[in-house]
């Protein structure tokens, strides 16, 4: 199938949808981008993410909520939409279990209005940010799309696996093409400052002690975020009718690794402080990407030192 024109990114603003839309625009497609802003973390590294996206006259960014029926149409009315690829949403395992509520009515609610949105506007095909953290806790890997996901262990999880329910329910009745991309750890330029390895750096060049819950064996497949919108891309390009898919790099790596690969790009020794485990963290994350490798040619190739040294070459340039 032919790319579609114009892509509307739901999320526009964050890490991973800043970065895919500037790998759409450098591929000479429009984009139109809507993003609410959530105060999660500060708009003004939001709008950084996107000064290059900005000054692109195939760009258009608007403000809205994936909430709100009328930003939904719109952002499809701006201009004809041949795709949709929806990352808003609320992030973060352990937030969502003070927010719960928040996390069901933007990631349920919200993905219910963006599925709804598309239908009646013509929209043949989206793809839908999913979640490694639909796989709960297991012993076990790597995860496979047939395995069981019906035990999540956070609100998060829960919200992530019901959007594809809903996915589901769209394809089965409408006839909407879905692609569910279960993203795993995604790492790289424009982090999210909560997010482990943008955090642990952080700590670490201003001197402070970081937090590791447990004693660092917990692994996770950390994804170049360069890799995982290859493969966002590709899903957009190659409409499945109805799929669930893996994006992650196919490998693990213990969170003492990260560590010591920071160190060795920051230069910089860590002051670790262990912690309890935390209600809702899994201990392995791993993805069997098989079946994204057989339907899209996905091929993850940023090694995790090369994926490192990127992201702390951008962390210096931004300081």
């Amino acid at each position: 199938m032919s790319a579609p024109g114009t892509v509307l990114v739901t999320g526009a603003a964050g890490f991973i949808g800043s970065t895919l839309t500037d790998r759409l625009l450098a591929e000479g497609r429009r984009v139109v981008g809507l993003d609410s802003f959530d105060p999660f973390y500060p708009e003004d590294q939001k709008l950084r993410n996107l000064e290059k996206a900005e000054a692109s006259g195939a760009f258009r960014l608007l403000r809205g909520d994936i909430r709100n029926g009328a930003d939904l149409d719109r952002a499809l009315a701006s201009e004809p939409i041949g795709a949709i690829v929806h990352l808003a949403a609320l992030a973060g395992v352990r937030p969502s279990l003070e927010r719960p509520g928040d996390y069901s009515d933007v990631n349920v609610l919200g993905s219910t209005r963006v599925f709804d949105a598309a239908v009646r506007a013509g929209v043949p095909h989206v793809v839908f940010g999913s979640s490694s953290s639909v796989y709960g806790e297991r012993s076990e890997g790597p995860f496979r799309e047939s395995d069981s996901v019906e035990r999540p262990i956070s609100p998060y999880a829960a919200t992530k696996r019901a959007g594809e329910l809903v996915a589901h329910t769209f394809h089965h009745i409408h006839g909407l093409s879905v692609t569910c991309a279960r993203i795993f750890t995604a790492f790289g330029p424009r982090q999210r400052p909560d997010l482990a390895i943008r955090k642990f750096a952080d700590l670490m060049l201003a001197g402070e002690p970081i937090p590791v819950f447990g004693d660092g064996s917990a692994v996770r497949d950390f994804t170049f975020v360069d890799d995982l919108v290859g493969g966002l891309v590709a899903a957009l390009d190659r409409p499945l009718g109805f799929a669930l898919l893996n994006f992650g790099a196919g490998r693990t790596i213990s969170v003492n690794e990260v560590i010591a690969q920071l160190e060795s790009s920051l230069g910089v020794r860590a002051r670790v402080e262990h912690l309890p485990r935390q209600p809702g963290d899994v201990t392995r994350t791993w993805a069997d990407i098989t079946r994204a490798r057989a339907e899209l040619g996905y091929e993850p190739t940023t090694s995790f030192e090369e994926g490192v040294a990127h992201f702390t070459a951008w962390l210096r340039e931004r300081a």
